[in-house]
């Protein structure tokens, strides 16, 4: 054994890490595995201030994003995207015997980030419709501190009414704060919830730039929430979370002309959206096409290991969720440009089961 072996934390030995897109999969020549825009557009960048640390958090970062949302800047923190913002409600609000409550199938990332810090973790599977049991999440409520609900849910694609939120909202309102997960909140923008901050002091909502605005790989996420637990997050967060370009970046992302960009290019994914989930209902050997509120599609087919591997060798890359709960036979589809949509229906067209 090891010394690092020999040192690593018991609750770390056993771990089995999260099984991003990049990190399971590598290769192919069309992406459409990671929920990714298709888009790659460019900034300008200031590299004077790169000898500099940056501002714990950029002011005309925090203003920009609270104008878009819709919130006081006061109620914004930025984060290396979502995932760090998952974590920090973590180490902010969870204590070693307590635990986060959360309702698979869902984002994987809020059961290891608990089991990184310790913290225990209670499943409430969702219904076979995908809405939440709330009379089980009542059930197993005792020593919950963090409830995490993600709509549009990845990797569904399902959404959690506005009644549903607010009944787990009341369920938890002296006990635990309730994330809700709104990575994708750009394709539903309808649903947000980010306007009940006022109303709701155990309400926190979690945002990214990833996918509607093309920025994936600058890590630029954020939690909305009341001033209070705004500053608790911030005793944790580490001292310069967002770098200079980061800021930079999203800045330009959030001015009137990058949010009008954001929206054509949201039109044209949905238009290829459209475009898949009409073939795949058209394909004998799919049986089921989920409704998706998001910039990705779930399938099901009995042929998904033969289809799954026919499209790899076509390097053509796509998610096989087929060994969680609920989500038998599914595979999942992030919607691409025109080029790679055409990609993508040809191979399956042409794919016999």
């Amino acid at each position: 054994m090891s010394l690092a072996e020999q040192l690593t934390r018991n609750n770390i030995k056993g771990l089995v890490p999260y099984a991003s897109a990049r990190r399971s999969m590598s290769g192919g020549r069309i992406w459409l595995n990671a929920n990714e825009s298709p888009f790659a557009n460019e900034y300008q960048l200031d590299s004077s201030v790169l000898n500099r640390y940056p501002d714990f958090q950029p002011p005309e970062l925090i203003q920009a994003y609270a104008n878009y949302a819709g919130v006081e800047k006061n109620q914004v923190l930025a984060s290396r995207g979502a995932d760090e913002a998952i974590e920090l409600l973590i180490r902010t609000f969870c204590e070693d015997d307590e635990s986060i409550m959360i309702c698979p199938p869902t984002y994987g990332m809020y059961a290891i980030s608990a089991e990184t810090c310790n913290i225990n973790t209670k499943k409430v599977p969702l219904n076979p419709d995908f809405t939440l049991n709330i009379a089980e999440m009542e059930k197993h409520k005792a020593g919950v501190k963090l409830v995490f609900i993600c709509t549009p849910n990845n990797p569904t694609g399902s959404l959690v009414s506005h009644e549903q939120i607010k009944a787990v909202l009341e369920l938890f309102k002296d006990q635990a704060v309730v994330a809700i997960d709104e990575a994708y909140i750009e394709f539903s923008p309808e649903t947000t919830v980010a306007g009940w901050l006022n109303d709701y002091p155990n309400l926190a909502v979690m945002r990214t730039m990833s996918k509607a605005f093309a920025l994936a790989g600058i890590r630029c996420g954020y939690t909305l929430a009341n001033q209070h637990i705004i500053e608790a997050m911030s005793k944790v967060i580490p001292p310069y979370p967002i770098s200079w370009p980061v800021a930079q970046i999203a800045c330009q992302a959030l001015s009137a002309d990058g949010i009008a960009r954001m929206q054509s290019q949201l039109e044209q994914i949905n238009a290829q959206k459209v475009r898949i989930e009409k073939a795949l209902t058209e394909l004998d050997y799919i049986y089921e096409v989920l409704p998706s509120a998001s910039n990705f599609i779930m399938f099901r087919t009995e042929a998904k290991k033969a289809l799954f591997e026919c499209l790899i060798a076509e390097g053509i890359l796509i998610r096989d969720y087929s060994s969680q709960i609920m989500l038998d036979n599914s595979l999942r589809i992030s919607v691409g440009s025109q080029a790679e949509t055409d990609a993508l229906l040809s191979v399956m067209q042409a794919f016999k089961a």
